[in-house]
Formats: structure tokens, C-alpha cells, sequence
């Protein structure tokens, strides 16, 4: 039997295994799809974001895209013009992460082959 795994913490962050902090910073419903996306177009205004996005509400466009600024895998610059210019661009810890979302792209594929090949009433079943 294994020892009981320590709490640590990374910032504002408590967890107990890399995992469970990996899901912290990257976890949720949007932010791989944020990430995806940058690393795909490179920098992008928050509008080319958002239409990038269509399904995604502005509110939480915004707090996904500062959570993922203050986890420090989203750069944001501010230029002082007006009107304001905002860009966000992956940072080299963001930019990391680009092959494992490439994976998790390529098992969606292959998961919809895999589900199209089933018996007709699974198909239906969804």
C-alpha cells in the first residue's frame, strides 16, 4: 500500500498530484479550446477570439482568458492607443502545451471513427 500523498501548493494552487494541478490550470470547458485556438493563429485580438469561439459568452471569454493570464500560459498586451488594442499570445509554458492538445485533437478523431463503426443503436443512443 502507498503512503498518503502530501498537499503542495504552486501559487494559489493547493493540490496533491501534478495531475490534479495540470487540470487546475488548463481544465474546464474552454480553456484547451482558448489554447487550441492561439496556438493555431498565434496572437488574436479578444474579439478574433471570441468569434473564433462562437459558442462561448464574452463574461466567459474574459475569465477564462485571465485565469489563464494568471496562471501564466496566456501573455496580455496592452498597447496604449485609442481606441485600446488588446492581443493574447501563449506564453513559452503555453506554447508547451501545444502537443498534448494536438493529441487530444487527434484521439477526438479517431473517437469519432471508432463511434461511427459501432452498431447501429449506439449511434442513436447519442
Amino acid at each position: 500500500m502507498s503512503a498518503a500523498c502530501s498537499q503542495k501548493v504552486c501559487g494559489d494552487k493547493k493540490y496533491y498530484c501534478s495531475m490534479e494541478l495540470t487540470l487546475q490550470v488548463i481544465g474546464g470547458k474552454w480553456k484547451l479550446i482558448i489554447l487550441h485556438k492561439l496556438g493555431k493563429e498565434g496572437t488574436m485580438r479578444f474579439s478574433e477570439v471570441k468569434r473564433s469561439i462562437p459558442n462561448i459568452t464574452q463574461k466567459m471569454l474574459t475569465q477564462q482568458l485571465r485565469e489563464l493570464e494568471s496562471d501564466g500560459v496566456v501573455r496580455r498586451e496592452v498597447y496604449p492607443q485609442v481606441p485600446p488594442k488588446v492581443e493574447y499570445s501563449l506564453t513559452e509554458m503555453g506554447e508547451s502545451i501545444l502537443p498534448l492538445i494536438e493529441s487530444l485533437c487527434h484521439w477526438g478523431e479517431r473517437y469519432v471513427e471508432w463511434f461511427e463503426g459501432q452498431l447501429p443503436e449506439a449511434a442513436e443512443a447519442v
